[in-house]
């Protein structure tokens, strides 16, 4: 029997012993020094080189997503690197681990959200009034099933997040306000009138709608969010060899516990 000839498709990337291929790309002579980390990683996933515009708007979102503070994130990292500190990776892993439904998530949470929300509609609103009116249906739908409305209220930012207006602007500007941002302003315009409370449309849910107007893939949207925090965290390790932290928010919490039983009320 003869062997089968293996074959391997991929248009990522390949090597040779004198050579290395990246996106069809040779990367020596074609992309080191020519295109930068945030536009390769969007051509890596997109499958397309994104132009000057979309570059601007993806690079404010991993700009947008980096780093938060002491989040439960940042405190996994530190903590494992004082455990570990011989494994970096573990650390950065740790952190990244923790991006779920409350941090992190919320990108592709809210990225999901406005793109079901969108899939639904026979027409696409022409003005606000027509935005408004589709983002009330989607929040009341969400709140008569329960759910939450992802990119809506912020544990620090009760008001408004910074970032959430800025990030709007730059896609205004580079003509890339498309069909879920302008879904995700609506809602924030409306949901007051079935939550009875105002909420700020927070920076992980307007880089949710901004990375789904760009056309990348809503399955992945959290990736891009893992990939700008692994920056944040890879900083907040080099402060912690610089100025450690984690022994302390060790003891205090090891220092303070105390003994409740189950049952105790």
């Amino acid at each position: 029997m003869a062997d089968r000839q293996l074959d391997f498709p991929t248009s990522i990337g390949t090597s040779d012993p004198t050579t290395i291929r990246l996106l069809g790309q040779d990367l020596a002579g074609d992309l080191m020094g020519r295109v930068g980390f945030g536009e390769l990683a969007f051509w890596l996933v997109a499958g397309r080189r994104p132009g000057p515009g979309e570059v601007r708007v993806f690079e404010t979102v991993l700009v947008a997503l980096a780093d938060h503070g002491f989040t439960p994130t940042a405190i996994a990292a530190r903590l494992t690197y004082l455990s570990a500190p011989e494994a970096l990776q573990g650390a950065i892993a740790a952190g990244l681990l923790g991006g779920g439904s409350r941090f992190l998530g919320v990108t592709e949470d809210c990225g999901r959200f406005l793109a079901d929300t969108l899939a639904g509609l026979t027409d696409t609103p022409t003005d606000d009034a027509g935005w408004d009116a589709v983002a009330l249906d989607a929040v009341r739908a969400a709140r008569a099933a329960r759910r939450l409305v992802p990119g809506l209220g912020h544990p620090v930012h009760k008001e408004t997040d910074p970032r959430t207006p800025v990030l709007i602007a730059i896609a205004e500007q580079e003509g890339l306000r498309g069909p879920h941002l302008r879904l995700f302003e609506a809602i924030g315009r409306v949901h007051p009138q079935v939550l009875g409370r105002t909420l700020p449309l927070n920076g992980a849910g307007v880089c949710g709608a901004a990375l789904a107007d760009l056309g990348l893939p809503i399955d992945l949207l959290r990736g891009f969010a893992l990939l700008a925090r692994t920056a944040g965290l890879l900083g907040h390790l080099a402060e912690e060899r610089r100025r450690p932290l984690g022994m302390d928010i060790y003891q205090t919490v090891d220092r303070n516990a105390r003994y409740v039983p189950d049952d105790a009320d």
